[in-house]
Formats: C-alpha cells, sequence, structure tokens
C-alpha cells in the first residue's frame, strides 16, 4: 500500500487518518511502508482461518481488480486458532500517507484506570510454568508459549484514537493497527463498561513481522528470546548481551526459525537464513531477531499464502505445533482470540504484509482486555517468565494510564 501520486488534492498524512478514523467502522494500519485508512465496508470477507482462505481472498481480489470495481484490497485480523473466522473487510475507500505514525501523533489523554483483572493471577500463572516443564521433560513437546490475560477498566470510554497514537509514539519500528471486530469476538467479559451491542476493537502495535511480500520478495523477522529491559544504559545494554549469550534464549530462538524456513522453503526458489540472531530493541523488552529472505517461487503466492503457511509460528504456539496447542488449551484460562494472530492487509497484485498480533489490547468500552505470553523451554524459569510477560503488557498498560 504505496503511498499515492501527488495530484491536484494535497496527500494526506498519516496523523491526518488517524483524527479521520472511526474506529468501530474504519481499519487503520501503519507501518514503515505507510499508513492507510480503510474506510467503510464494500464487502466483508470474514472466512474461517483455513488453507482455503488465501486462495478465496485472492481470487475475489483478482475480480475485483478486473471489474474495477472497488478497492482490490483486503485489509483486518486473523485469529489465533485457525479454523475460526477472520476480521477481514474490502473497503468502500482506501487512503493513504506516505510514512508510519510516529511521535508527532496527536491524541487525548489516557484513560483512569479503576481496575485490573488478570487471569490467570500470578502465582497460579507461574505453577502453569511448571506444569509446562514437567511436559517438555516428559515427552515429544520442545517448546511452548504460555499467554496470560489482564482485563482492564477505565473511569470512561476508552478513546481508541488516543490509544493508537499513545503506541505508536515509543516505537519507530512497530506496525500500528486498529482493526473493528464482531460483536462476538475478542473475548471481552467485562460487563463494567455498561454498553451493550458496541463492537469490540483490536488495537495494538507489533514488533514482530511475521511475513511480508514485495514483488515476489518475501521478508519475515521472527522474534523469540527476550528479556525485559533496564533504564540505566549500562544495566540496559548488559542485559542485552546477557540475552544474545543466552543458551537457553537462543535455543528458544533456533525452535522458532527452523520451523519457519521449512514452512517457507516449498513456497521460495531461495531463502537466506543468517547463521546468528541479533539484538532488537522495544521500549520494554529486548528481543532476539533473525532476518529471513527469499524469492516466491510461484507467481501466483500471495502474501496471505506465506501468512497461512507460517501461522501459528513456534514464537506465538509452540513446537511441535499439536502438543503445544493441547498444552496451551490446558493451561490458559481466558481464549487468545485474535491475540498472537496476523494482522494486516493483502491486494490484488499478492503483495501485503502481516505482524504477528502482538502488544494488542481488545478495547469495548471501558473494558480492555490485554495479552502477553512468554516461550517455555527446559531451563525456563517460572519468575523470570512472569516478569517478561509482565514487561510486554507494560507498553500497553502504559498506554492506557495504568
Amino acid at each position: 500500500m504505496a503511498p499515492p501520486r501527488e495530484g491536484g488534492e494535497r496527500t494526506p498524512a498519516a496523523a491526518d487518518l488517524l483524527a479521520a478514523l472511526r474506529p468501530h467502522e474504519d481499519v487503520l494500519w501503519s507501518s514503515a511502508r505507510g499508513t492507510a485508512l480503510a474506510r467503510g465496508t464494500a464487502e466483508r470477507l470474514d472466512l474461517p482461518w483455513t488453507v482455503d482462505l488465501p486462495g478465496a481472498v485472492a481470487d475475489r481480489l483478482r475480480a475485483v481488480a478486473a471489474s474495477r470495481a472497488g478497492e482490490a484490497v483486503v485489509v483486518g485480523a486473523l485469529p489465533f486458532r485457525t479454523g475460526e473466522p477472520a476480521a477481514l473487510v474490502r473497503p468502500e475507500r482506501l487512503l493513504r500517507a506516505p510514512g508510519r505514525l510516529g511521535p508527532a501523533a496527536a491524541g487525548g489523554a489516557a484513560p483512569v484506570v479503576v481496575a485490573e483483572e488478570p487471569s490467570p493471577a500470578e502465582d497460579v500463572y507461574r505453577d502453569s510454568v511448571r506444569t509446562a516443564l514437567d511436559l517438555l521433560g516428559a515427552g515429544d513437546l520442545e517448546k511452548v508459549v504460555l499467554a496470560r490475560a489482564l482485563d482492564v477498566t477505565a473511569r470512561e470510554d476508552v478513546d481508541v484514537r488516543a490509544l493508537v497514537a499513545a503506541l505508536a509514539r515509543p516505537d519507530d519500528d512497530a506496525r500500528v493497527f486498529s482493526v473493528p471486530l464482531a460483536a462476538d469476538a475478542g473475548g471481552v467479559t467485562s460487563t463494567a463498561s455498561g454498553v451493550v451491542g458496541r463492537p469490540p476493537v483490536l488495537v495494538g502495535a507489533s514488533p514482530e513481522l511475521l511475513v511480508s511480500l514485495t514483488a515476489g520478495r518475501v521478508l519475515a523477522t521472527p522474534l523469540a528470546g527476550s528479556t525485559t529491559r533496564a533504564a540505566d544504559p549500562e544495566e540496559d545494554a548488559a542485559r542485552a548481551r546477557a540475552l544474545l549469550a543466552s543458551d537457553k534464549d537462543r535455543r528458544e530462538h533456533a525452535l522458532v526459525v527452523e520451523a519457519m524456513v521449512r514452512a517457507l522453503r516449498p513456497w521460495c526458489a531461495d531463502l537466506v537464513v543468517p547463521e546468528a540472531p541479533e539484538l532488537v530493541a522495544t521500549p520494554t523488552v529486548w528481543h532476539l531477531a533473525t532476518r529471513l529472505e527469499g524469492r516466491t517461487a510461484d507467481p501466483s503466492t500471495t502474501s496471505l499464502h506465506l501468512a497461512r503457511a507460517l501461522h501459528p509460528t513456534p514464537a506465538v504456539g509452540g513446537t511441535p505445533s499439536g502438543p503445544a496447542r493441547a498444552a496451551i488449551d490446558r493451561l490458559e484460562p481466558v481464549d487468545r482470540g485474535f491475540y498472537a494472530g496476523a494482522v494486516g492487509w493483502t491486494d490484488a497484485s499478492g503483495d501485503g504484509e502481516w505482524a504477528v498480533t502482538i502488544r494488542c489490547g481488545v478495547v469495548q468500552g471501558r473494558s480492555v482486555r490485554l495479552h502477553a505470553g512468554a516461550g517455555i523451554v527446559r531451563g525456563s524459569d517460572p519468575d523470570a517468565e512472569l516478569a517478561e510477560t509482565t514487561a510486554k503488557l507494560a507498553l500497553l498498560r502504559s498506554a492506557l494510564g495504568a
């Protein structure tokens, strides 16, 4: 979604698109490739998140492009659980701006938080990590990502535009998004908002690129292996060095990269895999990252085909996928909904960009449900994994004024 050519009308800025966002009707997407506001709904494609979804979307977009009957692009979100409905829309109109939302993004005041309720409680989460370690030692499971939820209640309805602006400011590399969901999506169960019938909105700033496709060029950047950041610069640098040298975190990262390489190779004519990970910093967490680059083997491959082939990566689920999913079902008390799924866009040419749906929350009136997870492998420490999830929640909690 490159910015439009300049013509008689002024090219809007990214901040203009945020100001024009109608949170319950429009989709907003902002990354280094540009900012887009998908205005209104010409067509919903809330198809099940299965192997058939990419082909169905590609066929529909090609038909729209050939008939020139509207915008030949689909934007939205895909849930964690495959087989459940996506939240994809073909907009009535697509407004584009060069560049991404950043520190200059204007927003209102943060809401006043009146309650926070974790699920599970911290001691229960530690016990879940211990159970996962038992499973790792007893069977075929190599890694499982355990998430916990936090339900935040504000004094008044949360201003989605202000929340988007707050999330865009700290991290110039994050992919910022706002996606309206179906009324029964998102898993927000709190009735504290007193709002009946108002659909939830998925809002976030993801640091992790699942996959992008640009004129046949494939890029994926998995993140796995993390440590919390420190306010003191010397301590922060020491933590980064320790992460890069950590055997436990290097093993966790290698499991993710190996699985993603296996998933991408059938789709790529070539794939470049660096020998070692690098460090990536977000405002609250250091991550290990590996940049995978390749070219598609078949010109009919779309970014959504690649996203479906990769999801769920071991960075959000675990490996092997089946045992990891069973452990998640057993140990997580709250359904993930769209957390740890994918969010982004694809167009009629197949180009597109999909981020892993992390550092996100589902807003519904005064209620916001947040999720954060940590990868559990042999050698994981329950206290450290709890601290990691707390650090990952901090970005959203800070944006919410908690």
